[in-house]
Order: C-alpha cells, then structure tokens, then sequence
C-alpha cells in the first residue's frame, strides 16, 4: 500500500480520482482497501483544508442564514441578544455582538461560534 502525502494539484488529482473509485462501493472499515480510503480521504481533506479554505460568514450572516434556515423571526432572537430593538440594532450592524450574546446564539442556536466570532462586514455605507 503505497501512499504518499499530497503535495502539488498532480498529487491531489491523482488522490481524487483513487478515492473517487471507492465511492461507489465503499470499502469495509478495519480492512486493506478499507484502510486505504480512509487514509486517502484524511490526506485530500488536509490538502483541501490548507489550498481551499472556507471562508466563515459573518456574524450576521450566520444569524440571518440560521434564521432562514430554521424559520426563526428577530422576536426568536431575544432570549439570546436582549430586547427586540437590540436584536434590529445587531441585524442592522448597527451594533456588535457581545461574547455573552455570541454564547447564547450558539448554545441556543447551534450557530458556529467561529462565525460570531469574527467581525462583522461594513455595509457599503460605512467604508
């Protein structure tokens, strides 16, 4: 079983299309072939995490895409920012995120703390 790290988009290409032949018919776990895509899928998910990174949303993007996601008004929101006109106040961008609020959005959310985390994008207005 000959593997060897991913180093150039030749390396990553090749390691693509030997994991890709396991998708239709998935190796057995705790075998050789079993083994071997598992192996295979953490290098060409290390390799994709370092060249092609995700860029999290920003803290209000993450909460208007949870809302929308799971049906959710500003009114849902006050258990976790405060008062209905704070709530408008954080869509607005009007004001930040506190590390209280951004704990509560995501425990009572499941909201990635990552993407409350980071600053928030200006609206044009502001730049």
């Amino acid at each position: 079983m000959e593997i060897r790290p991913i180093r150039t988009d030749v390396d990553y290409k090749t390691a693509l299309r030997e994991v890709s032949a396991y998708f239709d018919n998935e190796p057995e776990p705790d075998t050789p072939d079993g083994d071997r895509f598992e192996i295979l899928l953490t290098l060409v998910e290390a390799y994709e995490a370092r060249h092609f990174p995700i860029d999290l949303r920003d803290p209000v993007e993450a909460i208007k895409f949870r809302m929308e996601q799971a049906g959710l008004t500003p009114k849902d929101l006050v258990p976790a920012i405060g008062r209905l006109n704070r709530v408008y106040e954080i869509l607005a961008r009007k004001r930040p995120l506190t590390l209280n609020m951004i704990w509560r959005l995501h425990e009572r959310f499941g909201i990635p703390a990552e993407s409350l985390i980071r600053p928030p994008r200006l609206p044009a207005s502001d730049r």
